[in-house]
């Protein structure tokens, strides 16, 4: 079953001009995993710290392979940008509604 996956990042003020070249190339590394169905990033049109990115995932399965894979080898520098610990969700799609 498919995952979308959100993680909520709030950057360092003083991160903002270099954010987007950082997240763009570790971002490249997770359009390339297997199993990704794409990464969309948010955002928010009052507080341009708050960047939101929305992961579409193949299966569970895929997206702990990415999260093992993030935590050791992928591992990036994307906690430098960051001022406090991004939150991470999962959902599944509810067919049934």
């Amino acid at each position: 079953m498919a995952l979308t996956v959100l993680l909520d990042l709030r950057l360092k003020p003083e991160a903002l001009t270099g954010a987007p070249a950082m997240l763009r190339d570790i971002l490249a590394g997770t359009r390339a995993f297997a199993g990704c169905l794409g990464v969309d990033v948010l955002v928010d049109s009052v507080d341009p710290a708050h960047v939101i990115l929305m992961e579409r995932w193949e299966s569970v399965e895929a997206d702990a392979a990415y999260r093992e894979w993030r935590a050791g080898d992928g591992a990036t520098e994307l906690g430098s940008l960051l001022a406090v610990a991004p939150q991470l969700s999962m959902f599944e799609t509810a067919s049934d509604i």
